[in-house]
């Protein structure tokens, strides 16, 4: 049901989602009361309280509902539209999935591997890493240690059976009890329960000596040890159960840098750094309780939550937590004391992370060069269109951007010889043209002062794989294997590399993506120019060069006057002689000649 008027609301809690014109999800909020909260955005724009909602409002067209049973059920469903549809004037948090987690399999003897993906598969997951080299060691340590089963499929005993490093359940070598024991103590060791696990060992070893099994009991005393080394090396040495959180916050207006400092056991021993977007218009409290509710409804969530302030729907939030991760969870406000250096020292990485993040984005260049994987930061960019009308007049244009900066004294024009039409050939034999001269077979002189003879660090091709593809083969005839090429798919906006089948897709607000938007665009600009200034040349000079009486005076006072040589074809006589210095007589003349020109083109 669509609502325009808030007065139709229930004073219930539940889930209310804006539309624009478009029918686009543009905003999604919860309330306790629907209807008291939704009334507040249908004020005089004045007196909305941020200039984010006055621009939303303006975009409103209408708006739809979702009743829930409490506040609760409203909070979850909100976190769930929001990461669905990400509405534009919802804080938008940078998706965790991309960061690697690790993962224990629901397999009956289950697997320890990275993924970058959670799944509603009954698996466990552990992170997000920041590192994702850090993620595989940790899962080499766990896999040595406990003996789990790296193989996908339990078809034999594999190698890692033959070197002691699998405990071999294809060949029932263990019981799946004893293997799942094992898992069980991996579990215990990602989720940083370190001082649990050692006293656990400890009981197995001890009734393994009792029982006179003193083999499977120096087996966990060798583990044991592995263990102890390994934290000791990681400086995590286990002194309480407490699991902690400690979330610091630096933003600019327009995004926001999150870093989390991990406690575990009492060590901090895990940094992640996160990105908030769109957060223009949202209060530092508005901004925390988001960053809550949209980053622990996937990350697995620790006893305490150390923070700085306060949140907004504390008790709500910290209860749908408590559900949904089976535990008790603390929300810590602090305001002195060691917890508050630890937020600060957060903070301060934040901030620092914020920096390195904005002056990212301000250079493009360095996102290209992170993107395509280039071996330079691509100072000096080169693209190239064709333009032609069924082959007639066809030219060519290359543009050159330095510094993210068009450099038009080295653009270049070029007459096609190529026989038309046929774009594909035509480019075919431009990049041929411009790029011999930097083949390391060219055989004559070398001008140094000609940009023609610079050597670009990315060429741009408008198109996919196929444009890219003649191109590749363009600079493999010409020995040329050091300059960089990416295709630009104008349909979806995809980046096409070489030697890569599935194209690179770029944000679609990233200044990397506006750049290369505006080489090509430049550069079809320029070509449509040039080949506009000859065909215009060709035309005056076959009809109006050729008429007694027009010089280039005349000439010029004709095209000023009717803007171009179309609109004079379709004068009347009457229009031809209102031009000043046209005599009647010549405008009898050119009248005539152009209507037996428009003939001779018609037959």
């Amino acid at each position: 049901m669509k609502i325009t008027n808030p007065s139709q609301l229930p004073q219930k809690p539940g889930v209310y989602i804006m539309h624009n014109s478009l029918d686009e999800i543009i905003y999604v909020g919860k309330a306790k009361k629907l209807k008291n909260r939704v009334q507040s955005y249908f004020r005089d724009e004045d007196k909305l309280d941020q200039p984010k909602t006055q621009v939303m409002m303006k975009h409103f067209s209408y708006l739809e509902y979702i009743l829930t049973n409490t506040e609760k059920e409203a909070l979850i469903l909100e976190a769930n539209l929001i990461k669905k549809y990400k509405p534009h004037y919802n804080i938008s948090l940078k998706d965790g999935k991309q960061y690697p987690y690790i993962k224990i399999t629901n397999d009956t003897y289950p697997r320890i591997h990275v993924t970058r993906k959670i799944s509603s598969d009954g698996a466990s997951y552990y992170g997000p890493y920041t590192d994702v080299t850090n993620a595989r060691s940790f899962i080499d340590f766990l896999n040595k240690n406990f003996k789990i089963r790296t193989c996908k499929h339990m078809d034999g005993p594999c190698l890692n059976y033959q070197i002691k490093q699998c405990s071999a359940p294809c060949k029932g070598n263990i019981s799946q009890e004893e293997y799942n024991s094992n898992i069980r103590r991996v579990k215990l060791l990602l989720q940083g329960k370190y001082k649990t696990l050692l006293k656990q060992l400890k009981r197995q070893m001890n009734q393994y000596s009792r029982n006179m099994e003193f083999e499977k009991a120096a087996l966990i005393r060798d583990q044991m040890e592995t263990i102890r080394i390994t934290l000791e090396k990681q400086n995590i040495q286990p002194t309480m159960e407490v699991n902690q959180d400690i979330i610091g916050i630096d933003h600019n207006g327009v995004q926001a840098a999150v870093v989390i400092l991990s406690v575990r056991n009492g060590k901090t021993n895990k940094k992640d750094d996160l990105v908030l977007k769109q957060i223009d218009g949202f209060t530092d409290k508005q901004i925390l309780t988001e960053f809550i509710k949209q980053y622990y409804s996937t990350a697995p969530c620790p006893d305490e939550l150390i923070l700085e302030d306060n949140i907004e729907d504390e008790e709500v939030i910290t209860e749908w937590l408590e559900e949904k991760h089976g535990h008790k969870i603390r929300i810590k406000v602090v305001e002195d004391g060691h917890y508050l250096t630890l937020i600060k020292i957060a903070k301060k990485n934040a901030h620092i992370s914020l920096t390195e993040k904005t002056k990212e984005e301000e250079n493009p260049l360095l996102t290209l060069e992170q993107y395509l994987n280039l071996p330079r930061l691509p100072y000096h960019i080169e693209a190239f269109d064709i333009s032609n009308i069924s082959g007639i007049h066809a030219v060519a244009s290359m543009v050159v951007f330095e510094n993210a900066k068009p450099a038009k004294r080295m653009y270049r024009k070029f007459k096609m010889k190529t026989p038309g039409p046929n774009d594909f050939a035509m480019m075919k034999e431009v990049l041929t043209r411009r790029y011999s001269r930097i083949s390391p077979d060219y055989d004559k002189e070398v001008n140094e002062n000609d940009s023609m003879f610079i050597k670009p660090d990315l060429v741009l091709i408008d198109g996919g794989k196929g444009q890219l593809g003649m191109a590749v083969e363009v600079f493999r005839e010409l020995n040329i294997t050091d300059v960089p090429l990416v295709g630009l798919a104008k349909k979806f906006e995809e980046l096409y590399v070489p030697h890569r089948s599935e194209p690179i897709i770029l944000p679609r607000k990233s200044t990397a993506l506006h750049l290369l938007q505006y080489v090509r665009d430049e550069s079809h600009r320029f070509a449509i120019t040039f080949h506009r200034q000859l065909r215009s040349k060709a035309f005056t000079k076959s009809i109006l060069d050729d008429i007694p009486g027009v010089g280039k005076k005349r000439k010029q006072a004709l095209l000023t006057y009717f803007d171009n040589l179309d609109t004079l074809y379709d004068a009347s006589l009457d229009d031809i002689k209102n031009v000043p210095s046209i005599p009647e007589k010549l405008a009898v003349t050119i009248y005539e000649r152009l209507q037996e020109d428009k003939k001779d083109k018609n037959k």
